[in-house]
């Protein structure tokens, strides 16, 4: 299962910079003889393929990137110096297109490679470049072009880092909408969510990952029962799986060891590949128990599925424990992207 992260930017590239009007103070040359320097070329735009970005959120937060202007000529026949080029980090596989025609620009599918999306001004001309056999001592002087502005849609298709694992109503769609923008529907009853969802969370600049919340698997999802089968297809192209357990669940409900077992039963079902992928525990709802009572509920858990992985203790609703949660998650990500490249 797919998803597409859009974003629009804005980008612009630096103006030239002017040519300057100026003379040499020599004795016997007409005003000194012209020597007014070309201005610089101003910066241009590009975009490079990071293997260290995964989505487009940043543009949230940074929708503008400029270039340097290039700088003045000076006297002396001195050049100005070119504006510095400003290259933007995406992640690999975006698709860059004009905002205003269409036009699709490229597409960077390989890490470090760039593409030019704005491009700088040309450097104006200065009064050295005016002599003439019947005008030595000229007056005039060009200003740099002006550089190019763009706005751009980014377009990637995503594929989730990380898969939340639970029975409906364990809190999924809640621990998503917590901790990213999206906005799943919420409601105090089993099977809520009818269609995926996807959030993208940013823990700092240029860090962030992608978080799916499917719906929910019931017994007999190995078999096709209920939407569990799509689900399923899907966790297993993440890095990550989240377990869900409602540590405070209904009455009529299993407990949540009786359901933890149930996921486990049909995630093995599924296929031995997905019940080996890395899958962390992570309590919910712990808002709902006195807080005297937190620590034992959760132990009681833990000991009695045995469970040897990291556990995270949260509360989805009021965003307890849901910051480390995402930190640790993030670089449990990066250092797996770091293994991968370095086996390749």
């Amino acid at each position: 299962m797919r998803f597409v992260d859009e974003a629009e930017v804005r980008v612009e590239a630096g103006d030239g910079g002017n040519g300057a009007i100026g003379f040499r103070r020599e004795k016997y040359i007409p005003l000194g003889g012209p020597d007014g320097g070309d201005g610089g070329d101003g910066g241009s735009v590009y975009l490079i393929a990071a293997e260290n970005v995964n989505t487009l959120v940043d543009f949230r937060y940074h929708g503008v990137h400029r270039a340097q202007r290039g700088q003045n000529g000076m006297g002396r026949n001195c050049t100005g110096k070119k504006g510095e080029d400003c290259y933007v980090p995406v992640p690999l596989g975006t698709l860059v297109c004009d905002a205003e025609t269409g036009e699709v620009i490229g597409d960077l599918t390989k890490v470090g490679e760039t593409l030019l999306v704005a491009q700088g001004g040309f450097h104006g001309l200065g009064n050295t470049r005016f002599k003439s056999s019947i005008n030595r001592a000229p007056q005039k002087a060009s200003k740099g072009s002006e550089g190019e502005h763009r706005r751009l849609n980014l377009e990637l298709t995503l594929i989730a880092d990380v898969g939340l694992l639970g029975m409906p109503n364990a809190g999924k769609s809640s621990l998503i909408r917590s901790v990213s923008s999206a906005t799943p529907k919420v409601a105090d009853y089993p099977f809520t969510t009818l269609h995926p969802n996807l959030g993208v969370v940013r823990v700092d600049d240029l860090r962030s990952f992608v978080i799916a919340d499917i719906p929910g698997v019931i017994e007999g999802a190995a078999e096709g029962a209920g939407l569990g089968l799509q689900f399923l297809k899907h966790l297993s192209r993440t890095g990550l799986l989240l377990h869900l357990i409602d540590v405070e669940p209904y009455e009529s409900m299993d407990t949540p060891v009786q359901a933890a077992r149930k996921i486990i039963r049909e995630v093995e079902k599924w296929s031995d590949d997905l019940a080996r992928k890395p899958r962390w525990l992570v309590l919910n709802k712990i808002d709902r128990l006195p807080a005297e009572d937190v620590s034992d509920r959760c132990q009681a858990i833990i000991d009695e599925l045995e469970w040897k992985g990291p556990v995270f203790k949260i509360s989805a609703m009021s965003g307890d424990g849901t910051r480390e949660l995402m930190y640790a998650i993030m670089n449990f990500l990066e250092e797996q992207r770091r293994k991968e490249s370095e086996q390749d």
